[in-house]
């Protein structure tokens, strides 16, 4: 248990023991520039520096027209020329087979191989009545039983509110 608890002593130790980085001109041997750090210190700046450039290349790659050299990605003008032109081709296909039934039935009228159809007059003529089905609309025992209760109710109501407007 010891020797854990010295390993760990000896960890902090080195990670946070001050070191101090100098830079120096090397002809004159003058100190440019110097700085106390820890290797706790490094290790926190680089994780954040690493995680800072992730950072910005995601947002660069996800916000910026950039995304569009990535394979997989296609522009947002491709996709709306895409989604127009598959709109354009439907309406067409509808309008094509349109046109192919018109001409279609103008060719049998041409060539004489008309269908026809024998119509019953009396069978058009009913069809183009509409039924209303008819339902019963009586009331049941048990709505007469609650319509009787509902007026009692209301008359009890309208006797109690009387009294109390002739006391006033």
């Amino acid at each position: 248990m010891s020797e854990k608890r010295l390993k760990r002593k000896k960890l902090h130790k080195k990670l946070f023991t001050k070191n101090r980085l100098v830079i120096l001109n090397e002809d004159t041997f003058e100190e440019t520039f110097s700085l106390k750090l820890t290797l706790m210190n490094v290790f926190v700046v680089a994780s954040l520096g690493a995680i800072f450039l992730i950072a910005v290349t995601t947002f660069i790659i996800a916000f910026t027209p950039l995304r569009e050299f990535i394979p997989g990605y296609s522009s947002t003008k491709l996709k709306k020329d895409a989604m127009e032109l598959a709109l354009k081709s439907d309406s067409l296909t509808n309008i094509l087979k349109k046109n192919q039934a018109y001409i279609s039935s103008i060719q049998k009228v041409l060539t004489g191989k008309l269908d026809y159809a024998k119509f019953n007059k009396d069978s058009i003529l009913a069809v183009a009545v509409d039924s209303i089905p008819k339902t019963d609309l009586s009331p049941s025992e048990a709505e007469l039983v609650l319509r009787a209760e509902v007026e009692k109710e209301n008359k009890k109501a309208q006797e109690s509110a009387e009294p109390k407007k002739k006391k006033k």
